[in-house]
C-alpha cells in the first residue's frame, strides 16, 4: 500500500548504496509495495545476488511513537529470532544514520518463496491446517528469547514491569492519536480508563519476551517446492518485549483464538500455554492495542483512502467490540 512514509530513491541512489553497503552495483530493481511504512526494493545485483533492501522513513519526518528507529529493532529481532532456531531473511547489512542517505536501512538476503497470503489458494486446507501448527512452533521459539526491559528499546518506551511498560505504550499511542484526528469509538482519556482498570492482569508476565505482534500471513513465507512449509518470518520491526501471549492477535486478527486452532497445537508442542480468563483478558488488551495502531499509523501514512478504508472500519469495530467486553466485568464487579 502507498504511504506518504515511504522514501522514493533513484535507481541511481540505489545503484549508489547498493555498492556502499556490499560492494556491488544493482542491475535491476524492482519495488515492492505490499508493505505500509517502509520503502522496499527487490534488487539484483551484478554479482549475481538477490537482496531485498528497506528503507525507513526520513528521520524528520514525524510518526507514531513506537515506531522510533522502526529498523533497529528488526535488525535485533532478526539476529535474536535466527539464534532461536526461527527461519528469517538473513540480514547481510544494517545502515543507521547513514550520512548519504540520511536515515537507517537494512540489505537482506532475498527469498525465494511465496507470501502465504498471496498462496492460499496453492495449499488445500489439511496442509494449511499443518503449515499453522508449524507456524504455531516457530512463534514459540521466537517468544522463547527473553531480555532484560519491557516495551520497545528502541523508541524509548519501556517499564520495569510488563504494566507499567504496556501502559506507557498504550498512553504514547492514545498521545498520537491527538496529534493527528484519529476516529476512535471512545474518548482517548476513556480508553486510557479502560486499559488502566483491566491492567491488573498484567502483573502475572514478570519476564520480557520477544513478540513479533505482526505475523499475519503476509508476513509469512512459504516453500512451495514439495509440499509447502514455511521458509521464513519476515518484518519484524513492530516487535515488542512483553506478554507472548500477544502473539496470537494478529495470527487471528479481529477473530477469536480457538482451543481447536493447530496453531495453539503447535505452541504447544513446544511450551506449555493455558488460556485461562486472565491471559484471555490479556489478550483482549493486546486486541485493542492492535487496533489503535490500525487506527492510528493513517495519521503520518495517510494512506489511499480506497485502500484504507476496509482495514479502517474493520480496526474500528474491533476496538469498539474488545472495549466494551474489558468494561462488562468491572460493571458487573460494581453490581
Amino acid at each position: 500500500m502507498d504511504s506518504r512514509t515511504k522514501r522514493r530513491l533513484s535507481p541511481a541512489e540505489l545503484d549508489a548504496l547498493a555498492r556502499r553497503a556490499l560492494g556491488a552495483g544493482v542491475a535491476s530493481a524492482t519495488e515492492l509495495t505490499d508493505g505500509y511504512a517502509n520503502a522496499v526494493w527487490r534488487l539484483a545485483l551484478l554479482d549475481g545476488r538477490e537482496v531485498v533492501l528497506k528503507v525507513a522513513p526520513p528521520p524528520e519526518l514525524e510518526q507514531l511513537s513506537y515506531e522510533r528507529n522502526l529498523l533497529r529493532t528488526e535488525a535485533d529481532a532478526i539476529a535474536l529470532a535466527a539464534g532461536a532456531g526461527v527461519p528469517v531473511a538473513g540480514l547481510l547489512h544494517a545502515g543507521f544514520d547513514d550520512p548519504v542517505l540520511g536515515g537507517d536501512y537494512l540489505m537482506l538476503a532475498a527469498l525465494d518463496g511465496v507470501s502465504w497470503n498471496l498462496a492460499q489458494e496453492s495449499v488445500d486446507p489439511g496442509r494449511g491446517a499443518e503449515l499453522r501448527r508449524e507456524l504455531g512452533r516457530l512463534l514459540a521459539r521466537f517468544n522463547g528469547v527473553t531480555g532484560e526491559v519491557f516495551g520497545y528499546p528502541h523508541a524509548g518506551i519501556t517499564g520495569a514491569t510488563w504494566r507499567e511498560a504496556f501502559l506507557a505504550m498504550v498512553r504514547a499511542l492514545l498521545a498520537d492519536t491527538g496529534r493527528w484526528p484519529t476516529p476512535l469509538p471512545r474518548p482517548a482519556a476513556q480508553i486510557m480508563a479502560v486499559f488502566e482498570a483491566a491492567a491488573p492482569v498484567l502483573d502475572e508476565v514478570t519476564v520480557p519476551h520477544l513478540v513479533h505482534f505482526d505475523v499475519w500471513v503476509g508476513n509469512v513465507f512459504l516453500d512451495l517446492r514439495g509440499t509447502p512449509r514455511i521458509q521464513a518470518l519476515i518484518d519484524h520491526e513492530r516487535a515488542f518485549w512483553g506478554d507472548p501471549v500477544a502473539e496470537f492477535v494478529t495470527p487471528t486478527i479481529f477473530g477469536e483464538l480457538r482451543e481447536d486452532d493447530p496453531l495453539l497445537a503447535g505452541y504447544r508442542e513446544v511450551t506449555p500455554l493455558e488460556l485461562t480468563p486472565a491471559a484471555l483478558t490479556r489478550l483482549d488488551l493486546y486486541r485493542a492495542y492492535l487496533s489503535l495502531i490500525l487506527l492510528a499509523e493513517n495519521g503520518p501514512r495517510q494512506y489511499p483512502e480506497e485502500e484504507y478504508a476496509r482495514l479502517r472500519d474493520a480496526a474500528f469495530s474491533s476496538l469498539s467490540q474488545v472495549l466494551d467486553r474489558l468494561v462488562r466485568p468491572s460493571l458487573d464487579a460494581v453490581g
